[in-house]
């Protein structure tokens, strides 16, 4: 009788590569390559009616032009102040409010029935396109809207509020109104994951509610907080369509700024802006990344 151990074969060490080969060779061809499209195009000289393969630095030159001077900030660097600031004012307010949501949904819910049911309510808006749910506020914000309406109604204004619409305040509300579930969904995951005895052992030491929400959820919840924040930071830092419809198309974006340049036939200038922002927002990922480690947490 042979009792000798079968050889070892190497196929069964390449196995798992061949497991995800499929997804590497997807990963590869929707996203690696057209990214390194738009890289070669940012480098690609053009006229008036046609492309030409090359290099040159032109079109980043173009983009930076006349940024020397601080004192009176270029055109791209305005409106990449003015995009950081929808980013900054969006993600505050969706922290708000998809927080509050979360933790009453997490805490204040006992009922799992009950939780599935309001967490599926909060998903309705949904079910909809981005350009309806936007649409819909202009009944309510223009100048004869119902909210403009009421408030003359009740004497608080004597005559129409103009900001309501295509301003900085309806970009930003549009954004909040679109975005908030990116926020509240991991919030809310990492909420359900915290141990429900760490709150006992908090408040049999005499910690008060608020004390237990920021020493204990808080810091328990910062997974979900930061996954939220780059879902919002990252999506806002590239939105155009909300800002060119909720802005009355008079209010400027980086992601407003290449769809133009695009409509324009200017794709090397656009490919070019669109690297820059790229960077942008890695280094944000990357700052925020270093406040949680996601390789640990998750």
């Amino acid at each position: 009788m042979n009792t000798t151990a079968p050889s070892s074969r190497p196929f069964p060490a390449i196995k798992p590569w061949w497991q995800a080969a499929p997804f590497a060779l997807v990963l590869l061809f929707f996203f690696v390559a057209p990214l390194l499209l738009v890289v070669a195009v940012s480098f690609w000289p053009s006229s008036e009616y046609e492309l030409i393969p090359g290099f040159t630095g032109r079109n980043y030159a173009t983009l930076l032009e006349g940024c020397g001077n601080l004192a009176d900030p270029c055109l791209i660097l305005r409106t990449y102040w003015s995009t950081l600031q929808f980013s900054l004012m969006a993600w505050g307010a969706t922290l708000v409010l998809g927080f509050a949501i979360a933790y009453f949904l997490a805490f204040h819910v006992r009922s799992t029935a009950m939780q599935t049911a309001l967490f599926v309510l909060c998903t309705i808006p949904f079910w909809t396109s981005n350009v309806i749910r936007m649409i819909s506020w202009v009944p309510l914000l223009g100048r004869n809207g119902l909210v403009n309406n009421v408030l003359l109604g009740i004497g608080l204004v004597q005559e129409p509020v103009e900001w309501l619409l295509f301003s900085r305040f309806s970009v930003v509300l549009a954004f909040v109104h679109l975005y908030t579930m990116f926020m509240l969904v991991p919030i809310f995951n990492s909420m359900m994951r915290i141990d429900r005895s760490l709150l006992e052992a908090a408040s049999d030491a005499g910690a008060s509610g608020w004390q237990t929400l920021w020493n204990v959820i808080v810091p328990l919840s910062r997974t979900g907080i930061l996954v939220g924040s780059i879902f919002v930071l990252t999506i806002v830092m590239g939105d155009f369509v909300t800002v060119g419809v909720m802005g009355g198309q008079q209010i400027a974006s980086v992601g407003k700024m290449i769809q133009v340049q695009t409509s324009y036939l200017q794709f090397p200038l656009a490919a070019a802006n669109a690297v820059v922002l790229l960077a942008v927002v890695l280094m944000m990922v990357v700052a925020l990344n270093r406040l949680v480690d996601l390789r640990k947490e998750l």
